[in-house]
């Protein structure tokens, strides 16, 4: 006959485990205790039985895992990066030793005040590390190559770090406030995790420069650094500056159309809502449920609809399964069989022909090796001439089931009893559950475990009805539209694929508030301080055209936003404009 379908030999076992939050994965130790016991009952893949574990605690704990994964080679290539950058601008161990030590400290700090402030730091508020790690080196470098400069004109220490706070304090000053302010923009976003990202890089800001322009020329003046023989700068890049300055309206023509192209290819970005892309698709509780989902019936993303009664819901789910993207639509009425008395009458006289066989009231003894090898050498022999000279699939069949028992007949005892012990515990289940199902009871409403029953009907009466889908790709665009095809139906329904969509708007709306919120804000600190509305352009204009190009360029590169890389916008619109100011001051 055909190959089973896996689902067909799948069995779930569902497990409320104990955590351990002290942990970094609270369920790896009860991830651990069921593999034991699996090893321990011989549920392993040499015995063709395949263990998997997935759901929230695995899911949670595997995605942490990963987060360690080859996090010293991670963090190696950052700091390497960072100490090439620092050396290639100054050029001196000790303004860099200067530098990291003021980053650690201002991180320290930043870190303190939002354990103070807001408390817990979660998966998106951390990311405030790697805002305060950019834009603090970045303070660092700006600082610390104005005073190399100022070095080369006044060889006193001190004096050359005295020019260097009055020439580059101002400009730090109002970087620092205009990231800070572009931070803090976030805040009144329904976004909690983001609003508190920009509170805590806001904070960051502050301490960022605070430390930049007290703690890190006092570490200059303890560990005094060489003085500066030349000029600071790369000569070597003197005619890229030249040649742009002679080709500056083809440079602006290429800016703008660049930024014009890319201002159309954003009407192609779109948000990846789907938590689970951005999870590794190897680790076992990802794939397992991915296999899961290809099922509909096993899918996890089902919607839940309630109904006041369960006639109610009955007839509600009659409605949600004839729509085109649901696949059924189950409530506790779906477990309730029909045409029972019929079926129960034939299950009755099943019964009457097998009981005998099925529950003997004598019982032979077990056989010897013997009596086994005789037993299969008599059963291979029958095989063959059953199947006799016929060409027909079952024929062949019949005559390698015989093959196989002669060569059993044939091999050591101990292959006999590995055999036995294989199959027969599971011919014995098989044949009780039979035993079982041939005397069955009338199934009700009220015959149902009440355990059960909490699971579709609420204590205030409410009934559930799930609603499984058709399409099981797992395709953000297919959810989606099952969404909004359960929805015209039932307005209040919820579920993974409609809170899933939903987050994804409240996110997406709250990046976009917190934006134009942030660059008002912005444009009104530089028409504050630089009073001139040509340099407030001059500004602007490059961030506009930074943000531009990124997006287009994950058009063109066929990169969506998502939860974690969209963390990276801040970043862009702190740096931006930070470069920008220094530039344009």
């Amino acid at each position: 006959g055909a190959s089973p379908r896996p689902e067909e030999l799948r069995r779930f076992i569902e497990i409320k485990p104990r955590l351990d939050f002290n942990a970094l994965e609270p369920g790896a130790r009860v991830s651990a205790a069921i593999r034991t016991s699996a090893r321990a009952l011989g549920l392993a893949p040499d015995r063709g039985v395949q263990v998997r574990l997935t759901g929230d605690v695995p899911l949670s704990d595997e995605e942490f895992a990963t987060l360690t994964d080859r996090a010293w080679l991670m963090a190696g290539a950052m700091m390497a990066g960072v100490l090439a950058t620092l050396w290639l601008a100054l050029r001196s161990f000790k303004i860099i030793l200067a530098i990291l030590a003021t980053l650690v400290v201002g991180l320290a700090l930043t870190m303190a005040l939002g354990l103070v402030f807001i408390g817990v730091f979660n998966i998106i508020s951390i990311a405030f590390i790697a805002l305060f790690v950019g834009l603090g080196v970045d303070f660092g470098i700006q600082f610390s190559v104005r005073y190399r400069a100022e070095r080369f004109q006044y060889p006193e220490l001190a004096k050359a770090l005295c020019h260097t706070g009055r020439t580059v304090g101002l400009p730090l000053a109002l970087a620092a406030a205009a990231t800070a302010v572009g931070f803090f923009s976030f805040l009144p976003t329904n976004y909690v995790g983001v609003a508190e990202l920009g509170y805590v890089a806001g904070l960051g800001m502050i301490v960022a420069f605070a430390t930049s322009i007290t703690l890190l020329p006092a570490l200059l003046m303890l560990l005094k650094p060489d003085g500066e023989a030349e000029d600071v700068g790369f000569a070597s890049f003197a005619p890229i500056d030249a040649y742009l300055a002679r080709h500056r309206r083809i440079v602006l023509r290429i800016a703008t159309g660049a930024g014009l192209v890319c201002l159309l290819l954003t009407l192609f970005l779109h948000f990846d809502s789907n938590p689970l892309d951005l999870r590794s698709p190897k680790v076992e509780s990802v794939s397992t449920l991915f296999d899961l989902m290809r099922n509909p019936q096993t899918s996890p993303n089902t919607i839940n609809v309630t109904a006041p009664s369960l006639a109610g819901a009955d007839t509600l789910a009659g409605r949600l399964s004839a729509l085109p993207g649901v696949a059924l639509a189950l409530t506790l009425s779906s477990f309730v069989p029909g045409d029972q008395d019929k079926k129960l009458a034939l299950i009755a006289d099943a019964n009457g022909l097998l009981d005998s066989t099925l529950n003997p009231f004598d019982m032979k003894p077990a056989p010897s090796d013997a009596q086994t090898v005789a037993s299969l050498t008599q059963t291979a022999a029958k095989l063959r001439e059953a199947a006799g000279a016929q060409d027909s699939a079952p024929a062949s069949h019949a005559r390698v089931l015989a093959d196989a028992l002669d060569a059993l007949a044939k091999g050591p005892a101990e292959t006999r009893a590995r055999a036995a012990e294989a199959m027969v515990p599971g011919l014995k289940t098989m044949l009780r559950q039979l035993s079982d199902a041939l005397t069955p009871a009338r199934v009700t409403l009220a015959s149902m475990p009440a355990a059960m029953r909490s699971e579709w009907i609420a204590a205030d009466g409410s009934v559930r009805i799930q609603v499984f889908p058709k399409d099981t790709s797992n395709d953000p665009r297919a959810l989606s539209e099952f969404s909004d095809t359960v929805l015209k139906i039932a307005p209040d329904a919820t579920g993974a694929p409609i809170s899933i969509r939903e987050s994804g708007r409240t996110i997406v709306s709250a990046f976009v508030e917190a934006g134009i919120l942030s660059f008002i804000t912005i444009l009104v600190l530089l028409a504050a301080v630089l009073r001139r509305a040509a340099d407030v352009m001059m500004t602007l204009a490059p961030l506009v055209l930074a943000g531009l190009l990124t997006m287009g360029s994950c058009v063109v590169l066929g990169l969506p936003l998502n939860f974690a890389n969209i963390i990276a916008l801040p970043l862009l619109l702190g740096i931006g404009v930070a470069f920008d100011i220094y530039f344009v001051m």
